[in-house]
């Protein structure tokens, strides 16, 4: 076998490498024996993993464990009905994480869906159909327009052959194909011309190839092997949670021990301060987190499908709050996957056509004003033989469709059939009115010379009521040698070398703003040249003008990136289509900035992982790369410390997507792969809902933040209560089923309504917090403890002045008992409006969250049967409370937030402040200057 790589090898070669001849194929028996060393041409699954052992895994979690214990001492408590909702919420956890997961290892399933079931093979010299899963390297393959390539292979014959390649390499337009051996080393996928790949599709012409790789060797088959050994990152939440959970189990067991030890110390009875102390524990552990933090973000979900973002992994939403950096594909990301021309160029004078994607509504424009098709007749000649030059059609989707997708933007209404380059000339004559079935009754076609990539150009000829007419159009540098003459001026004059200068000039411009030109030209045909030759009919042609295409720029997409910017994260391009053209568009949307970086693939291959990192930070476009490549751009970054969101559409993009910290896939555009490896999903395929999501996760996981302030500060407070109590050996302020009833009261429905808070106006003027922030950054964990502390040290003062009251009384200690239990839930409900600002109670509107103030009501509704329903106080040793009971209750519940807020006011916190994050990847490129 030669060293030589499949492309770099002639046809001849490659026939003689793989040990078969074009005519005849492999013989049956040859191909049995290859099959045996090669195996099938399809996809391996990877090492599977069992739906039970799933579902199993799910409760290995560390919080799991955590809530198992908080059961177990529930049940031994006697508190049946806490156990049996601890157990719901471990098993509704397990049931979430087991469907999450499942989904997830989808990713190969929907990959093998792209390889052909079946295709057209000669063996034994008889062209035959076989499945695609029985090919083996050296059958002779036979492809016509429309068929999906089955396995890797080189290209022995083409007749006008083009591929569609975007999903394998992110080139926006249908490449050309030719069997001419490609010199270099490095060439990538986008630049193989002579290899076909497996799951890409011919949209044009025909071709015969051998294959030369086939199942997990081919390149689809390296993106299925990159998917499974890539290693899902784990989110920031889960990360977060996970180290709060055994801070807890720590905190709770060492408080527990000490508040028994000082009880018995100071002669409370054993037993007594067991229960207490296995009460502490449970308040000390917010069973219901889990749970809350689901809720919270189940319920971001449903706000972010409202803005066309689906999301598919929970967990990941949140991660979205810190990202810094967005990887995004080009083609059907940034722009719109359709081309469209935007500039021409007739007679020497430019015009630009507006429009949006294939809508043909749109304006033909010269110096900003409409033109006259009328009265140009060199603009409306152009027109004409881009409708006729043509074998595109322009579609309207049925009202039927266009009801279901009533909120779409108007340019999804139209579909192209055919090349979509074709395509962009058939909606510019439809902007100006000219269209095949307004032309059909006036000229017919009659002959075509198709588009051949040597030749570069393609012409029919059409029958009218004058006689006949050659259309042509090609690349103009090809073009013009193929003309005598020149419409100018509404006339045709002879095409002087001067004004060929100018029409390659103007090329030369187009290219130079990445547009894809075409040149287009015509010759009428005289009664004596009816006897032509097709070879002869291209020739003394009449140059009319240029057409300048462009997958254009999404509209939206630049005010998403202006927004990104203020929010401190950075947009990279990343795409396999030409750097030219990568940077044009780049610097249309403000992605690329005067001192930016670009870098291509090959550029890429040659630098090792350390000098990747050292410049990643610089780079801004990344054009002409492969699946691998977006791989390491995506871990280099994670190995700066970034939280990287990675945007794609196509299969190629699959495995990028799951190694970042959190994969979008386009919804519309997007192949079952990259969706399936992603956790998010644009039903929109609109880069600026990326934007929104953030907002969205950012909000979620300051929310989340508040309940958790919330929950442990009240649970603080509660052990506070106990601990300073047995410190200073006065009885139990609170018996065990009081500490039960204050986490039922106060840790549901008001953490709940905390995770649905709306955020604050500055949210997206912050730059991305770390991915590595611990949970009580930014002053939370000492907003906790002294929270907690104030609140413990009132409802034991309140405690206290009580027994104090009751003097001798019998009923004293039950008296003192009550108004502690309820000082102690009325100061976690004022402390839960405290905990919407990150300042104090006073700088938010506490009614401006209704369904807190509904889940405050609902916690005392439940409170105060407890104190007045004459068969629960027996139960719950409480005793009813008068007026002047419940105005010392309401003083002590209100001085920690009173204190919090007037002491905020004092500070200057009153003045509005802009709170950032801290600790996040510095800002990159002119942000950070």
């Amino acid at each position: 076998m030669s060293q030589k790589h499949w492309y770099q090898m002639t046809a001849e070669e490659t026939l003689q490498s793989s040990g078969t001849e074009p005519s005849k194929g492999l013989a049956a028996e040859e191909a049995d024996k290859r099959l045996a060393v090669y195996g099938k041409n399809e996809l391996a699954d990877g090492q599977g993993i069992s739906a039970l052992t799933l579902f199993l895994n799910q409760f290995k979690d560390f919080m799991v464990l955590v809530l198992v214990g908080a059961t177990l001492i529930s049940g031994l408590l006697g508190e049946y009905l806490d156990a049996i909702t601890i157990i719901a919420i471990i098993i509704m956890n397990g049931i979430l994480g087991f469907v999450q997961e499942f989904r997830a290892e989808r990713s190969l399933r929907a990959l093998k869906e792209l390889s052909a079931p079946n295709a057209k093979v000669i063996r034994d010299g008889k062209l035959e159909q076989l499945p695609a899963r029985e090919l083996v390297p050296g059958d002779i393959v036979v492809l016509e327009s429309g068929d999906r390539i089955p396995a890797d292979i080189r290209f022995i014959e083409v007749y006008s052959t083009y591929a569609e390649e975007s999903a394998l390499t992110g080139e926006s337009v249908p490449v050309a194909k030719h069997i001419g051996a490609i010199h270099g080393e490095g060439v990538t996928l986008g630049d193989q011309r002579n290899l076909g790949f497996m799951g890409t599709l011919l949209t044009r012409g025909s071709a015969k190839g051998v294959v030369i790789r086939t199942g997990m060797a081919t390149e689809m088959g390296k993106i299925a092997d990159l998917i499974q050994n890539t290693d899902a990152m784990e989110t920031p939440l889960q990360h977060r949670l996970e180290q709060l959970g055994k801070i807890l189990i720590i905190v709770a067991l060492a408080l527990t021990v000490m508040v028994v030890a000082a009880g018995i110390l100071h002669g409370q009875e054993p037993y007594g301060m067991f229960l207490a102390g296995v009460s502490l524990a449970v308040a000390a552990i917010p069973e219901g987190l889990p749970a809350i933090v689901t809720i919270a973000l189940a319920l971001g979900v449903q706000r972010m499908i409202q803005r066309k973002a689906i999301v598919r992994k929970l967990p990941s939403v949140e991660t979205l709050g810190c990202a810094s950096v967005i990887c995004s594909d080009k083609t059907g990301t940034l722009t719109q996957n359709k081309m469209a021309v935007t500039h021409l160029w007739v007679g020497g004078h430019w015009l630009e056509v507006t429009g949006d994607g294939y809508d043909p509504r749109g304006d033909i424009l010269r110096n900003g004003e409409q033109a006259d098709i009328k009265k140009n007749q060199m603009l409306r000649r152009l027109l004409q033989i881009s409708v006729l030059c043509n074998n595109a059609s322009l579609h309207e989707e049925t009202s039927d469709n266009k009801k279901k997708k009533a909120d779409a933007e108007p340019s999804r209404a139209w579909r192209i059939k055919g090349d979509p380059t074709e395509g962009a000339l058939v909606v510019l004559g439809a902007k100006a009115g000219i269209t095949q079935r307004s032309l059909d009754g006036l000229y017919r076609r009659v002959n075509e010379l198709p588009f051949d990539s040597e030749r570069k150009r393609m012409s029919v000829v059409v029958e009218h009521q004058g006689g006949r007419m050659v259309c042509t159009k090609g690349a103009p540098d090809v073009l013009v040698q193929q003309c005598s003459y020149i419409l100018w001026d509404d006339k045709i004059i002879p095409f002087t070398p001067t004004l060929k200068q100018k029409v390659l000039s103007a090329n030369e411009d187009m290219a130079k703003n990445a547009l894809r030109v075409l040149g287009l030209a015509y010759r009428d045909l005289k009664p004596a040249d009816r006897d032509l030759q097709e070879t002869q009919l291209e020739y003394q042609l009449v140059f009319v003008g240029l057409t300048g295409m462009i997958d254009p720029p999404r509209r939206e997409v630049r005010e998403a990136i202006v927004k990104c910017r203020r929010a401190g994260i950075k947009t990279v391009m990343i795409t396999g289509d030409h750097q030219t053209t990568a940077e044009a568009i780049a610097l249309q949307l403000g992605i690329l900035p005067q001192d930016g970086l670009a870098m291509n693939g090959r550029q890429l291959s040659v630098m090792t992982d350390d000098e990747l990192d050292k410049r990643v930070d610089d780079v801004y476009v990344y054009a002409r790369v492969s699946p691998e490549h977006k791989l390491r751009i995506v871990k280099s970054l994670q190995r700066r410390g970034h939280t990287v969101a990675m945007t794609g559409d196509g299969v190629n993009d699959a495995p990028a997507i799951k190694a970042a910290d959190i994969g979008i896939a386009m919804g519309i555009s997007g192949t079952d792969v990259s969706k399936e490896a992603s956790a998010l999903v644009l039903s929109d395929d609109n880069f600026a809902t990326i934007v929104s999501a953030i907002e969205e996760g950012r909000g979620i996981y300051e929310n989340i933040r508040k309940f958790i302030r919330y929950l442990l500060a009240s649970n603080v407070g509660e052990i506070m209560t106990m601990f300073l109590a047995m410190m200073c050996g006065l009885p139990l302020p609170l018996v065990p089923i009081q500490i039960l009833w204050v986490n039922l009261v106060t840790d549901g429905l008001p953490a709940m309504a905390l995770g649905v808070d709306q955020a604050e106006k500055d949210l997206m003027q912050q730059k991305p917090r770390s991915a590595k922030e611990n949970i009580f950054a930014r002053r939370l964990g000492w907003k906790i403890v002294s929270r907690g502390i104030l609140i413990g040290l009132c409802t034991l003062a309140a405690f206290y002045i009580t027994l104090k009251q009751g003097g001798d009384s019998p009923n004293a200690l039950v008296k003192a008992q009550t108004v502690a239990f309820v000082t102690l839930v009325m100061a976690q409900l004022i402390h839960v409006f405290d905990c919407r600002s990150s300042r104090s109670i006073f700088h938010r509107n506490p009614l401006q969250n209704v369904w807190l103030v509904l889940a405050v009501v609902s916690s005392l509704l439940l409170m105060l049967p407890v104190l007045y329903v004459e068969q629960l106080q027996p139960i719950f040793k409480t005793v009813p409370l008068g007026g002047l009971d419940w105005l010392l209750v309401l003083v002590f519940a209100g001085i920690p937030s009173f204190l919090m807020g007037i002491g905020s006011v004092l500070s200057g916190s009153s003045k509005r402040k802009r709170m950032t994050y801290g600790g996040g990847p510095k800002p990159i490129g002119p942000a950070a200057r």
